[in-house]
């Protein structure tokens, strides 16, 4: 997770820690008129319940929607997340030609545990009516680097970070639609950058560029399936677990409906 402190020309300031952007994807985005890629720290907004996820710990975030595990069982540490998703195919939301994005991803720490996170998944980008896709992998606060792996949208990926100790982890991605998978062995960056295990994410973001946030692009609805996590040898799905939704500006731009303890859908909402 890329840590930054400013969110659009209006924002308010949220943390102090930057990380450096992803090797690889600095160049591409630069040639689309930015400077870096960021992502924030999920900005809660409090409790808000819906009727859509009864039972369910609900809140506005300025950018993540999805479902965060918060606290792992007693005495135990979370070792694995994983979900199966399908890449989503971004539309322009206006006619300005702006680089338009969404990401999706499942990560381990980031949320109340700062340190650390260890975290994969994809990106989706739409500028000028041409789309583009990358798979990625990052040990926060290292910059994170883009997997070789083809993606369209419609593909399923199956996306898994896992831990061997708080200082050795893995992230994997494979895309069943093509075959093709990936795994990267990673090593904590320092001992202040170890991993405590106290949070499991699934999460649709929106991201920074530089010094704003890249403009959400409609991603239409990302079904999550097989959302689990696993803690002291026993698997956990999304039951009573946090809900997030992306809330700009007064509008709710991303909502999480919870269908099973694996599985919720986020849905872009138009403004």
């Amino acid at each position: 997770m890329k840590f930054t402190t400013t969110i659009l020309t209006t924002a308010i300031l949220v943390g102090s820690s930057l990380a450096a952007p992803r090797s690889g994807l600095v160049d591409r985005l630069q040639a689309r008129g930015t400077l870096s890629r960021q992502s924030l720290p999920a900005e809660k907004k409090g409790v808000l319940l819906k009727e859509e996820t009864e039972g369910a710990d609900v809140q506005y975030s300025k950018n993540w929607a999805g479902v965060v595990r918060e606290k792992p069982p007693a005495s135990a540490t979370y070792s694995a997340v994983s979900a199966t998703f399908t890449v989503p195919e971004p539309t322009a939301t206006n006619d300005s030609g702006e680089m338009q994005a969404v990401s999706a991803w499942v990560g381990i720490d980031g949320d109340t545990y700062t340190k650390a996170i260890l975290q994969t998944g994809i990106d989706a980008y739409i500028q000028n009516g041409e789309r583009t896709f990358d798979a990625w992998y990052e040990w926060y606060p290292l910059s994170a680097e883009n997997f070789d792996l083809q993606l369209s949208a419609g593909d399923v990926v199956v996306t898994k970070v896992e831990t061997y100790s708080p200082s050795k982890g893995a992230a994997i991605i494979e895309n069943k639609s093509t075959g093709q998978s990936v795994t990267k062995t990673l090593s904590a960056p320092s001992t202040s950058a170890t991993l405590a295990g106290q949070n499991a994410e699934w999460i649709v973001e929106d991201f920074n560029a530089g010094n704003s946030m890249v403009p959400l692009a409609n991603f239409g609805k990302v079904d999550f399936t097989g959302a689990q996590a696993e803690a002291g040898g026993a698997k956990y799905g999304i039951n009573n677990a946090t809900v997030l939704d992306i809330q700009q500006n007064g509008n709710v731009k991303a909502h999480v409906e919870v269908l099973s303890d694996t599985e919720f859908s986020v849905t872009y909402r138009e403004v």
